[in-house]
């Protein structure tokens, strides 16, 4: 009779507050795996990549822990390192840009405006294709579309703006906070994704 009784019993339900702190969880710690994998310098592409991929199985209760993130860090890094070369040269360009208008040559600061505008626009579409890639797309095509998204979906990418202010200013308070925020810049490019399919 006891035993029936406790088959009987519903398995026991997480409270919405401790699941939606299991993901605020699992965001910092992505973070802190996406601050590993940018140490190869032009890996940040594929890094994030990874850590959206991670998220989005983890949000749609799907197992996933760093066996498979390292598995598609792999993966996202092969055609992802050439994009992440093409995103320092432009860093490179704006920065001299930025010296420029700072040095006083004629038009400068409206040259050092676009160049940053531009920079801040490269990195909301290369966050925005990482939130969707998956193994088998090409770098090229996820680009040109997060580059039309970008465009189209305001909202979301002044959304993305800001989750990529909060791990400059978490940086500028407390350096060490910038790491596990990046899962949260991940999340952020994943939860606008979302936002503009279900649009």
């Amino acid at each position: 009779m006891a035993q029936a009784r406790v088959k009987a019993r519903a398995p026991r339900r997480e409270s919405v507050f401790g699941e939606r702190f299991a993901v605020f969880a699992e965001c910092l710690l992505t973070g802190v795996w996406i601050a590993v994998a940018c140490l190869g310098i032009v890996t940040y592409p594929a890094a994030f990549a990874a850590g959206a991929r991670h998220l989005r199985r983890r949000t749609t209760h799907r197992s996933s822990g760093l066996r498979e993130f390292v598995a598609d860090f792999r993966t996202a890094v092969r055609g992802g390192w050439a994009v992440g070369l093409a995103g320092w040269v432009v860093a490179g360009a704006v920065r001299l840009d930025v010296l420029a208008a700072r040095a006083g040559l004629p038009g400068g600061p409206l040259v050092g405006a676009v160049g940053v505008l531009v920079l801040i626009g490269a990195a909301v579409a290369l966050l925005r294709a990482t939130a969707v890639w998956a193994p088998g797309a090409t770098w090229r095509a996820l680009l040109a579309d997060a580059g039309r998204r970008t465009v189209l979906d305001p909202a979301g990418s002044f959304l993305v703006v800001c989750g990529l202010a909060v791990v400059a200013l978490s940086a500028g308070f407390v350096p060490p906070l910038a790491v596990p925020v990046l899962g949260a810049v991940a999340a952020a490019a994943v939860a606008v994704e979302e936002r503009y399919r279900h649009r």
